[in-house]
């Protein structure tokens, strides 16, 4: 992992996760022992609508977990529209000490990186759940944002429907709050999926 990454997840691995909360997370906590007890492929797609702040932060936390935890999990991001992946929640990953490097200017890629090797990389941008650069079935949804999950009641080729919502910093855009909670929300959801992974490592380490 890069070092100021390293910095980062050790300030994650210290963060409390609230009992109600990891009730919420022990629903896929056990959708993946399921999986890894049947010696199947871990594919996980988290959805919010714009797949341009919350979604885009768990799913790189998510891989980002699994690697640390040595566990093999295909972690993919979508929405129900396309926009852009949000400079402001670009900037926060950033600061947690991710290497970005971006190409293009409308819905620009971010290639992200946690380590210092280029098949490490995520290629990050905003795009609709069933992109085809996201696997199309027999994979977890994961429903991260109240909308997404109100609005789409069906999920195309998802076996597993999973509800682990966040508030969107999106609310303190342009206002002196703005970066701390973007920074807040990013370390809530990095804080929960390394819960999450574990608790699967203690069962399933490779």
């Amino acid at each position: 992992m890069l070092l100021n990454l390293r910095k980062s997840i050790k300030k994650i691995l210290q963060q409390n996760i609230l009992d109600e909360r990891k009730d919420i997370l022990h629903v896929l906590i056990d959708y993946i022992d399921e999986k890894y007890s049947k010696g199947q492929r871990v594919s996980l797609n988290f959805i919010c609508t714009h797949n341009s702040r919350r979604s885009q932060f768990a799913q790189i936390w998510a891989h980002t977990a699994a690697a640390y935890y040595n566990l093999k999990v295909s972690c993919y991001s979508g929405g129900i529209e396309v926009t852009a992946f949000d400079q402001r929640a670009v900037a926060s990953i950033i600061r947690s000490g991710f290497e970005v490097y971006t190409d293009g200017d409308y819905n620009p890629i971010h290639y992200i990186s946690y380590q210092k090797d280029v098949k490490s990389r995520l290629k990050c941008f905003s795009k609709l759940y069933a992109d085809p650069v996201n696997k199309s079935d027999s994979f977890a949804a994961i429903m991260t944002c109240s909308s997404a999950d109100r609005k789409c009641p069906l999920i195309k080729g998802a076996e597993r429907r999973i509800s682990i919502q966040y508030e969107d910093p999106k609310v303190f855009d342009d206002t002196p709050d703005e970066i701390n909670k973007y920074d807040e929300r990013s370390l809530q959801i990095a804080s929960e999926f390394f819960y999450v992974f574990r608790k699967v490592n203690t069962k399933f380490s490779l």
